[in-house]
């Protein structure tokens, strides 16, 4: 495993409208599902003043997609992702964070729990909106937040100690009890490395369909390239041809298995991704993922199991005319 020059550690175990009127200090805090803002809206509160959360254009937009595929494939068992979820931070502040993750358990209320770790991404925005923002969820008790600069390519993560951003190095890591490893900041900046990590969270996950077509690859690889050295070496004749005629033949045998098992574990990761969110599969569409073995083209379709709504957008645009 590569050592990474910076590992981040957890740390311990505008817009005009109408303004709201906060009760005085002495009330309790509300909950964080008690709302202010309307949800399924764009109205946002902030120190009671209503403020809108408009919608976005690329690098933007893409850069919230980026965000959401590798932070949902590195989320820990007992945790859950979530989008655009609204959250009472006091009296007068009721807003949602790009993304966030949390402790799935419900309190001893049955309620959601306060997020652990909080998302922001930020380009024509001021940068004292998003501050704005994280010194509110600190106050609350969120115990990380972080902000994306998409113009300038960076992360910064919030510093209790400074009251302030704190830039992280791009060869740094996330580490975190939320995460089930180590979040690469390249990951987050640039859609080359988003693939890797996302596979490699995934496999550390040990998805039981993944760890079974990986098998499966490896054993029909081995299986092939064995059949295939010794019908060749036993018809040549000599020990010469026979050794070479079994190396080939094991060799093209076990790359083959191993591009097959890439592409069973594709596809598996696809319907695994569609699952864990809620998201049906038709039997047309299982069999349009069953039936592609174009690994490119897999990889595209898990990015967008990630986001969308129903299966066949995954799929959509794979029939075309000949």
């Amino acid at each position: 495993m590569r050592r990474h020059d910076h590992v981040l550690l957890a740390p311990g175990a505008g817009a005009s409208g109408r303004t709201v009127h906060a009760p005085s200090a002495g009330r309790a805090r509300p909950h964080v599902d008690d709302r202010l803002a309307p949800p399924e809206t764009r109205v946002e509160y902030l120190h009671g003043v209503e403020v809108y959360a408009a919608p976005t254009d690329p690098p933007h937009a893409t850069q919230h997609f980026d965000l959401t595929y590798v932070l949902g494939a590195h989320v820990a068992e007992g945790y859950r992702g979530a989008v655009d979820m609204l959250t009472r931070t006091d009296l007068g502040s009721d807003y949602a964070a790009d993304a966030s993750v949390f402790a799935q358990k419900p309190d001893r209320a049955g309620r959601r729990r306060l997020e652990e770790l909080a998302f922001e991404v930020s380009d024509k925005q001021a940068l004292a909106v998003p501050t704005t923002k994280a010194r509110l969820l600190i106050a609350r008790g969120v115990r990380r937040v972080f902000c994306i600069l998409v113009k300038q390519r960076r992360v910064m993560e919030w510093s209790r100690e400074t009251d302030g951003w704190r830039p992280l190095p791009k060869d740094a890591v996330i580490e975190d009890p939320c995460l089930v490893r180590p979040l690469p900041i390249q990951s987050l900046l640039e859609a080359a490395s988003s693939d890797d990590a996302v596979a490699r969270a995934l496999l550390d996950k040990r998805v039981p369909a993944l760890e079974a077509a990986l098998a499966e690859g490896e054993a029909r690889g081995e299986a092939r390239g064995e059949a295939r050295g010794e019908a060749r070496g036993e018809a040549r004749g000599e020990a010469r041809g026979e050794a070479r005629g079994e190396a080939r033949g094991e060799a093209r045998g076990e790359a083959r298995g191993q591009a097959r098992g890439e592409i069973r574990m594709a596809q598996e990761a696809i319907l695994m991704v569609l699952k864990s969110r809620g998201v049906a599969t038709p039997a047309e569409v299982a069999r349009a993922i069953a039936g592609c073995d174009d690994l490119s083209k897999l990889r595209r379709w898990i990015k967008r199991a990630a986001t969308a709504t129903t299966a066949a957008e995954v799929v959509a645009g794979s029939r075309r005319k000949r």
